[in-house]
């Protein structure tokens, strides 16, 4: 009991002074130490199996600021420098790899629309400001072309449709589903760059049947349409980069379960507070309820 009362006072008091005080030696205290374990060291090691067990469900993309989040979600009160200091002794951080570029056909005979956005990339609630755009998936059976629309109240992507060619029919697919998903009201803007699949007429046929308003990059600008480029940024270097597809109904299967399934219901976003799109959304619709009640 002595020298578990010491080891739980070490830092407050001097060792030599609580071996006078309780009549025992110092050389017996240390061999006592060595043997046992401190009570941090096994704060550490019980935090670290957690820290590792987000870390493998976050599919291994997780670095130490979503880890953190999670754990405060869990009831630890850790520091976020604790759990990167634990992460770097046990070589554990998040898997990330190139960049990568995104290319658009651009025509210039076709009417484009105004950017609306201006790089402001926020909204006061959902379905208020879409964003989607295109990016490439290469398998052994040649390019898997996939359109996303993006909610960017919740970061949350709304609508999904992937082809082998790269034409309007994809982009119109992707916002039918997305349509078909939140029933938005008139007035939602849908901003995306002046690809010809955006420009096109049949596209813009359908903005306009459901009283959605079209707004469009500058012609060449990347940032005008960040949200949308960070998405693609993190599906290919947190996944897609680490896959290799032998055929596209492959990649279709592996891309829209990492969106379903991961990155709408679990990722953390850091625009978000750490919390997931869905798990947003739901904080959202739960604090609406609860004001309309009080009125």
């Amino acid at each position: 009991m002595k020298y578990e009362f010491m080891q739980g006072h070490d830092g407050k008091f001097s060792i030599e002074r609580m071996s006078k005080m309780l009549g025992i030696s110092r050389s017996g205290y240390y061999s006592f130490a060595k043997r046992l374990p401190s009570q941090q060291k096994l704060d550490e090691e019980r935090l670290l199996v957690k820290i590792k067990e987000i870390y493998e469900s976050s599919r291994h993309t997780y670095g130490s600021p979503r880890i953190h989040a999670e754990l405060k979600e869990q009831g630890e009160t850790c520091s976020r420098q604790r759990v990167a200091k634990l992460m770097k002794r046990a070589e554990i951080m998040a898997k990330m790899t190139k960049k990568f570029k995104v290319t658009t056909k651009v025509n210039s005979k076709a009417k484009t629309a105004p950017n609306l956005l201006e790089q402001n990339f926020t909204a006061a609630e959902p379905n208020q400001r879409w964003v989607a755009d295109i990016s490439y998936v290469w398998t052994l059976e040649g390019w898997l072309y996939v359109a996303c629309v993006l909610d960017l109240f919740s970061r949350k992507i709304v609508g999904l449709a992937m082809h082998d060619r790269m034409k309007d029919d994809l982009v119109i697919a992707a916002l039918e589903q997305a349509l078909t998903h939140r029933n938005p009201l008139p007035g939602l803007v849908h901003h995306s760059d002046k690809g010809c699949q955006y420009t096109s007429h049949d596209f813009q046929k359908k903005l306009a049947q459901h009283n959605i308003i079209a707004s469009m990059s500058g012609t060449g600008n990347c940032y005008d349409n960040a949200a949308m480029e960070s998405f693609f940024h993190t599906l290919k270097t947190e996944h897609i980069y680490f896959e290799r597809y032998k055929t596209r109904e492959e990649a279709k299967g592996s891309i829209f379960e990492y969106i379903e399934v991961f990155y709408n219901r679990q990722r953390r976003h850091s625009t978000l507070d750490y919390k997931s799109p869905l798990a947003f959304e739901q904080n959202y619709q739960q604090s609406s309820v609860r004001l309309h009640s009080v009125h």
